[in-house]
């Protein structure tokens, strides 16, 4: 597989919808969740209690209507086989209309004949079993106005004589109404006097609910101000004294945020620092080369201090490259540079190509070896090569001439891992040093190789951006004890799958 065949995306970076959300206030939201209850149930009550004052309403009339009814049955008779009800004169005022509602009465026999009162009373349906002297109620409509009518049967034949006389049971219907206006006063009254507090109440319980949510929000407001009136420069630790409990997280996070942007802000303040101080020197060469060059007069001398100056210049280009391939490294991301489907032998062989002319130089055998396997990694070419290039160029630097580099690419079907490995026959790396190497500007003591010190921090950093692990190690394969060499290893995660979509 080559490498340009297997360059495919892996995944798009998502592009940003242009449509900005709208911002939600967290005092209305909350507001809303606890208004909307109180005014769908708000409603509901005064329904119930409508209901129940009606209930409440009803009793004592109906109370009444049932004594009425039971004092009128009282006094229907039956004599020589005809009824009569001779009502006394207290049960006449009993029956007389007063100021609010109109009374009804009516005495039917047995065959529902009018004996007494009112004919167009109307007769209950419930007839099939009567229950002597059970006083029911119902309500009905009478002349155009809702009535509220008590009714119950007298039997006729008391006694087992009488009885026998009859082939079926003889009853009489006794019934009393009354309009039920005086019912509607009382209802309308008792929800008057239970739903008119609530208006009043309503509005209270929203205005305080209202100045709760304010205090409650109260150490946010605070919180933003003491945020706002903070320097620019200041990346000190937010106080989360007096902060509410269900705040505390998102203050412990804006401090970690704080505390994580005060460190990217001082290691860059740093590396602006250790850049200028590295750049002193090659430019300060420079300088002081070309004066010297001015003052002489001889063609030799002014050869030398050329030759000075463009070793001083390539010294600084380098470095200037070094650190510009540093600042991609720590702003690259998977959304600003997708990671592709990369063929590890293809990449690697054809960066150790580019250096074969150096090592030619220098009287070094460069070498490489691929793996059998076709090793596809999640991966972004330019800066693996760039990692690759470090590499070699470290590894070149440190070996001595006749000695060799090999760049090794293979696979770990255990771990599913594809690695490349870097050795070299140089004076190695002691243990104590291996983690200190990949600072940026490190250089180990009593090395007088010339470099900038920041190749393997390049290396690590684009590792990192790949997911992907560092170690170093002696060379297993130096036999010379003065020269142990050193082992770079890079491990990969490997993509099993072509159409693998993960970006590392």
């Amino acid at each position: 597989m080559q490498a340009d065949q297997a360059n495919q995306p892996l995944a798009k970076p998502s592009k940003p919808s242009p449509e900005k959300a709208s911002s939600r206030s967290l005092f209305g939201d909350i507001l809303d969740w606890l208004l909307m209850p109180l005014l769908l149930v708000w409603p509901l009550s005064i329904g119930v209690t409508y209901l129940a004052a009606k209930s409440i309403a009803n009793e004592p009339f109906d109370r009444s209507l049932e004594d009425r009814v039971t004092v009128l049955a009282q006094q229907v008779k039956e004599v020589n086989g005809e009824l009569s009800a001779q009502l006394p004169f207290a049960a006449r005022d009993m029956l007389r209309a007063d100021d609010v509602d109109n009374v009804y009465f009516q005495v039917s026999g047995p065959k529902r004949e009018l004996v007494a009162g009112d004919s167009d009373l109307p007769l209950p349906e419930d007839e099939e079993a009567p229950v002597p002297w059970a006083v029911m109620m119902r309500d009905a409509q009478m002349r155009n106005a809702e009535v509220r009518i008590a009714y119950t049967y007298v039997n006729l034949q008391p006694n087992e004589r009488e009885a026998k006389a009859f082939s079926k049971p003889r009853y009489a219907l006794v019934q009393m109404a009354e309009t039920t206006e005086k019912r509607r006063l009382l209802a309308n009254q008792i929800i008057k006097g239970v739903i008119l507090p609530e208006f009043i109440i309503l509005p209270v319980a929203i205005a305080l609910l209202w100045f709760a949510l304010s205090r409650g929000l109260s150490p946010l407001t605070t919180l933003q101000e003491s945020i706002r009136a903070r320097r620019p420069d200041d990346l000190s630790p937010i106080d989360s004294r007096g902060v509410p409990e269900e705040i505390s997280p998102l203050v412990r996070s804006l401090n970690e945020m704080l505390s994580r942007l005060a460190q990217s802000i001082q290691s860059q303040k740093r590396f602006i620092a250790d850049a200028a101080h590295q750049m002193k020197t090659p430019l300060a060469g420079m300088r002081m080369q070309s004066e010297l060059a001015l003052r002489q007069d001889a063609r030799e001398e002014i050869q030398r201090s050329l030759e000075q100056m463009a070793k001083s210049s390539a010294s600084a280009t380098r470095l200037v490259n070094q650190l510009l391939a540093l600042a991609r490294a720590e702003n690259d991301s998977p959304q600003s540079t997708p990671l592709l489907q990369l063929e590890l032998n293809a990449l690697a062989r054809g960066t150790v190509q580019d250096w074969f002319a150096a090592a030619q130089a220098r009287d070094i055998d460069l070498g490489f070896e691929a793996d059998d396997n076709s090793l596809v990694v999640a991966g972004n070419a330019t800066m693996l090569r760039e990692l690759l290039n470090n590499l070699i160029d470290n590894a070149l630097r440190y070996t001595q001439q006749q000695g060799s580099v090999t760049v090794r690419v293979r696979e770990d079907q255990e771990r599913a891992l594809a690695i490349i490995e870097v050795e070299d026959n140089g004076p190695g790396i002691t243990a104590g040093e291996r983690e200190l190497v990949f600072d940026r500007f490190y250089r180990i003591l009593g090395s007088d190789t010339e470099g900038s010190g920041l190749g393997l921090a390049i290396v690590r950093e684009i590792a990192q951006r790949h997911d992907a692990e560092v170690d170093i190690f002696s060379n297993p394969r130096s036999q010379d004890p003065r020269f142990p060499g050193c082992l770079f290893r890079i491990s990969f995660k490997l993509l099993r799958d072509p159409d693998q979509t993960d970006t590392a």
